[in-house]
């Protein structure tokens, strides 16, 4: 017998990162592959064309898991009944700019979607804040949910994925083991160049990483800033921000949590009081 659909809502739908990974949650990618899944796209509107064109793809693919498909402009609309939202549209980061720049901005765009969340969604949804600030805009739709109280406002993450994924891969660029063989790797603090990725536990085929490593100058002076810097390079480079690797992040950030993963992963949750950092 087959599944009922999961319900996916998707902000900015028509941006970079909302191309890069509504075709990956059409495929299974995120909640598997015998899982249908009816995806409800918001987005401006002036971006309504756009996201019709996208629909239009989407359509082309003839995914079997593709249920149903909603584009609409209408927060309330987008979130009714959802099981899943990932809130990808922001003011964007561009070149020069600091994520503390898009406070003013975004706090108004994640304080309505909160509040439009906690009245539509479904009461156990899911919630994935990868627009940035994500940590910030996190804690300002939970906040907002939390004044509707209908859903639980510790089920509002910010995405951390990314750094946590980014720091993989330079751990394996550096011990040159494969990237599939580090284990139990923690990434703290904000999506942010404060971050910090701490391989103190990893581990490789049962070998120590930080014994492999054995470079306090490397850690200190490469990997972390490699790590806390890598979207603002990426802009250097692109003159755009990091999209097809922050719709992979998304992907597996919500895959983890609602499949399960038996190992290490980095989400950012509210605090409950642990590590001594207030809750």
């Amino acid at each position: 017998m087959s599944k009922a659909p999961v319900r996916v809502a998707v902000t900015g739908a028509a941006g970079q990162i909302g191309y890069s990974l509504l075709f990956r949650i059409a495929s299974g990618e995120m909640l598997g592959k015998d899982q249908p899944v009816i995806l409800q796209l918001l987005d401006l509107p002036q971006a309504q064309k756009a996201v019709k064109g996208v629909m239009m793809e989407l359509e082309d693919c003839a995914f079997p898991l593709l249920a149903g498909m909603v584009a609409t402009d209408d927060p309330n609309v987008a979130f009714k009944d959802a099981d899943v939202c990932l809130l990808v549209g922001a003011r964007p980061r561009t070149k020069g700019m600091e994520r503390a720049d898009l406070l003013t901005a975004n706090g108004a765009i994640f304080t309505v979607q909160g509040k439009a969340i906690a009245e539509n969604a479904k009461e156990d949804v899911k919630v994935l804040v990868v627009g940035n600030p994500c940590n910030t805009n996190a804690f300002i739709a939970a906040a907002a949910a939390k004044k509707v109280g209908r859903t639980n406002p510790n089920n509002y993450h910010g995405m951390l994925r990314l750094d946590h994924n980014r720091a993989l891969s330079q751990l394996a660029n550096k011990t040159g083991r494969d990237v599939s063989s580090l284990k139990k790797l923690v990434v703290w603090g904000n999506h942010s160049p404060t971050m910090y990725a701490d391989y103190r536990y990893c581990t490789s085929n049962g070998d120590s990483v930080k014994t492999l490593v054995n470079d306090h100058a490397w850690n200190n002076d490469v990997f972390l800033p490699t790590v806390g810097k890598r979207g603002a390079a990426i802009i250097e480079a692109r003159g755009l921000s990091s999209a097809a690797s922050a719709a992979n992040a998304a992907i597996d950030h919500v895959r983890d949590w609602v499949l399960g993963s038996d190992e290490w992963v980095t989400m950012g949750v509210p605090s409950d009081g642990s590590y001594g950092i207030p809750a």
